[in-house]
């Protein structure tokens, strides 16, 4: 896919990112990710073995959040580090690769979670934080221009991964289980040329700025219909008169 050459910009590595965070701060209080590699194709050819910690907060978890992750105050207290270590120790786990890979979330609310993370902590690793922002790339945003469902509203991480067949690794709203599913959907995105351009041309009907016209000519191709130069002019002249 020309789409995914333009995301990796010729990378070969790429970490698939999950951060949880506070309820109302937005305060990172865990990691997951996985480092993999890719083969010629930008196929998955490999996975490292993925990285989980849990990071203190300087605020409260916040009852939704800890039903969610069941991440609770006491878990950061006999598990947690702090933020610096924590992205220390991720940087480490990507070794020579951290400044080369692609870090990859499903959403953008994980860079907010960096953000908000720095802001209640004085002392954090300034280059890590700077090349995951340097380096980062949305796959909801990604995907989201081509699978939508029947009211044009963009899939959840879950919705998407049902609909390629990926395997859920469990448990849900687990920060390694979201890094390793979505390294997984990337591989199926890939893999299923033909189903994205079918539901491409699905998600196209639903682009707000193409005007009525445009619309009936795209609906009736998508039926498999052919549409004469007569017929488009039928449907200007119905649409302005």
């Amino acid at each position: 896919m020309k789409k995914i050459d333009s995301l990796l910009k010729g990378r070969k590595s790429i970490a698939f990112v999950d951060f949880e965070g506070t309820q109302f701060s937005h305060e990172m209080i865990a990691i997951g990710a996985v480092l993999v590699n890719l083969d010629k194709n930008n196929h998955v050819k490999n996975m490292k073995e993925p990285f989980m910690r849990f990071v203190k907060a300087k605020n409260k978890i916040g009852n939704y959040v800890v039903n969610l992750t069941h991440i609770t105050e006491d878990t950061l207290k006999k598990e947690g580090i702090s933020f610096n270590d924590a992205m220390q120790q991720f940087k480490k786990y990507l070794g020579v690769k951290w400044k080369k890979c692609l870090f990859v979330t499903y959403g953008n609310h994980d860079v907010r979670i960096i953000n908000q993370s720095v802001a209640y902590n004085f002392q954090y690793p300034k280059d890590i934080c700077s090349q995951f922002h340097k380096n980062y790339a949305d796959f909801a945003t990604f995907i989201g221009e081509f699978i939508r469902d029947d009211n044009g509203n963009p899939l959840s991480l879950v919705h998407n991964c049902e609909f390629f067949k990926v395997k859920m690794r469990e448990p849900a709203h687990d920060p390694v289980s979201d890094a390793v599913n979505l390294a997984n959907l990337y591989d199926a995105v890939l893999k299923s040329p033909l189903l994205i351009e079918a539901e491409y041309k699905k998600a196209i009907l639903h682009t707000n700025h193409f005007p009525a016209p445009v619309k009936a000519v795209l609906k009736r191709l998508n039926n498999g219909e052919a549409v004469t130069a007569e017929e488009y002019n039928q449907f200007v002249k119905d649409y302005i008169e």
